[in-house]
């Protein structure tokens, strides 16, 4: 009689497990029955011309069910919008390495979230954000159809870009390159096979390919004038800059983050907040950071520099500073209107990704994706009613084709609520960091001292890490990557930004020079930056007290300068960078 039972009971548990195996193969069939049973009701996507509800309803009635149906039970039915057209390639980077485009690291877990506070918007982080007066206009540009958007950098009379970038400080020639001196060597005869590019990225199966390989393809032209723009700006870095002064291919590159055609969305890997990669028709990739925050909105004083959102106008404008300074360190920026459901939802091959779009009660399309921190539908980003606006960042070339090495800066913060780095409490830890390679050459410690005055500038607490190119060594410059956490307070400076400077009192005299120049009435940063900052798509890219901030910043850093040089002679502190026997050993 046991021997019965027992036998009963394990034809039971069988039989309970085929019945579990027959409803998961049902759950997997089911997307592909609805989508063979299904009929085509228009366009999915809503346009700014209709209203929220009437655009949205044809594509997400099927994919959505009703606009309070839950993203879970609506995915099944999501893969009738998949798109069926991909072309990607593998020559750009996004690994979810550190040492990838473009990451952010936080290594302290963040605070409790704040209580909601009165007035605090529907999917937004209400410790993050401070109630707005009423009778304070937005800077957030409207969805509707923009004008001709004239071509960014500087041109035309009057222009005071066009006079700085003519002045002397910002005529001075780098050194002749040699083969070792350029990141790329490039026969001009082989043209741009994008053919090529698509069946290697194709290889990959983390990049999938649909359709016709020679659809969206350049123009089969020889010269290397043909090359699509992102591809001219790879093959233009060298020892000492991303890109030359008056290089073109940056200006193009910078037009056709804003206006390409996307065709592929994918969420970026790695980091605390969600990034996108957006790839273009003409196979170029980007990394678009959403806005979250309006910009007169100051990060709260008690919040740690490592919970703040990160800034996609902040992004903009660092590119835009960067090349005001002469330093050319950081890849091209440029901010553009995004259609959440044309250039995203309808275009990603990410299941994650799609399954986290849905209607907001205000009839707003939205989305919260994956990621560290902020990503859930309290945080959602949600457009109006589908236009949302983001920084387009350009790739460096990838890793397989170009390494690059992530190093620790030595002024790296705790990150921790309580505990402090070395060298906030050791006066005398410049000296201890000048005896440990590379640092213990004059050039790399000059480049973290550029490093410190552009951050401090901006107000950037999160410089954790820095990259270099990997085939040139030591002796090259630092990429500035990763600036979103700039701009964040226009009425404090941040003076622990510039310890780095007052500790070790060493500056390049071209970087000296071009300080002062910007601090005089005819060449005044903030006017600069107002100016070219004025031609991005998202302009005004930047609140005004943020400008005036950089003036007042900009005397700050002069007055450390002169404070060392009170205490070290000019000799030891300002390095003669422009002397023709300085530039002919630069880089060797």
């Amino acid at each position: 009689m046991k021997m019965i039972l027992v036998r009963r009971f394990r034809v039971l548990i069988l039989m309970a497990f085929l019945v579990a195996c027959a409803l998961h193969i049902v759950l997997d069939l089911l997307p592909k029955l609805e989508r063979s049973g299904a009929q085509p009701s228009g366009e999915p996507g809503c346009s700014c011309a209709q209203p929220a509800a009437e655009a949205a309803a044809p594509g997400w009635a099927q994919a959505r069910g009703r606009p309070g149906e839950p993203p879970a039970a609506a995915s099944a039915a999501g893969d009738a919008g998949w798109p069926n057209k991909h072309t990607l390639r593998i020559l750009q980077d996004f690994s979810s390495d550190p040492s990838s485009n473009l990451t952010s690291h936080s290594l302290e877990k963040l605070p409790p979230a704040a209580e909601p506070v009165e007035g605090a918007l529907p999917g937004q982080d209400p410790g993050a954000l401070r109630p707005l007066d009423p009778g304070h206009r937005p800077l957030l540009r409207g969805h509707g159809t923009r004008g001709p958007v004239p071509p960014p950098g500087p041109s035309g009379d009057g222009s005071l870009l066009a006079r700085l970038f003519q002045h002397p400080l910002y005529q001075a020639a780098i050194p002749p390159l040699t083969e070792d001196d350029v990141l790329f060597n490039v026969n001009s005869d082989i043209r741009f096979n994008p053919k090529a590019a698509a069946a290697a990225a194709a290889e990959n199966p983390d990049w999938p390919h649909e359709g016709p390989e020679d659809e969206f393809l350049p123009t089969g032209d020889t010269a290397v004038d043909s090359y699509p723009n992102w591809l001219k700006f790879h093959i233009g870095i060298n020892r000492y800059e991303l890109y030359s002064r008056h290089n073109p291919a940056v200006e193009a590159l910078l037009r056709d983050l804003g206006a390409q055609k996307i065709t592929s969305v994918a969420m970026k890997s790695g980091g605390t907040q969600l990034k996108l990669i957006m790839t273009f028709q003409n196979y170029g990739q980007a990394l678009f950071k959403p806005m979250k925050q309006m910009r007169e909105q100051e990060t709260p004083p008690d919040f740690f520099y490592f919970s703040d959102y990160e800034r996609h106008n902040a992004e903009i404008a660092a590119f835009h500073l960067d090349r005001i300074l002469d330093f050319r360190r950081v890849p091209p920026v440029a901010g553009r209107m995004v259609n959440m459901t044309k250039e995203i939802r309808d275009v990603t091959r990410d299941k994650k990704l799609w399954r986290t779009f849905f209607i907001s009660p205000a009839n707003n399309i939205c989305f919260y994706g994956e990621c560290s921190y902020y990503c859930s539908t309290e945080h959602a980003l949600c457009g109006r009613p589908d236009q949302i606006e983001g920084s387009l960042a350009a790739f460096l070339p990838d890793l397989a084709l170009a390494k690059r090495k992530t190093w620790r800066n030595p002024w790296r913060r705790s990150y921790h609520k309580r505990k402090k780095a070395e060298w906030e409490v050791d006066p005398d830890y410049c000296e201890e960091v000048k005896q440990t390679p590379p640092y213990d050459s004059s050039h790399r410690i000059l480049d973290v001292m550029d490093m410190t005055i552009f951050d401090f500038l901006m107000g950037n607490m999160d410089r954790h890490h820095y990259e270099t190119f990997e085939k040139f060594g030591n002796k090259t410059f630092i990429i500035h990557l990763d600036n979103g956490r700039g701009f964040g307070k226009y009425s404090h400076d941040e003076l622990s930004i510039l310890v780095p400077l007052q500790q070790c009192c060493r500056i390049r005299r071209s970087t000296y020079l071009r300080l002062q120049l910007l601090a005089k009435e005819e060449y005044k940063l903030s006017l600069l930056m107002a100016e070219s900052l004025r031609r991005d798509r998202v302009a005004p890219v930047l609140y005004r007290p943020h400008l005036e901030a950089l003036d007042r910043r900009l005397r700050v850093v002069l007055q450390a300068v002169r404070d060392c040089v009170e205490k070290n002679g000019l000799p030891g502190v300002v390095e003669d960078d422009l002397s023709p026997e300085h530039r002919a050993s630069a880089g060797r």
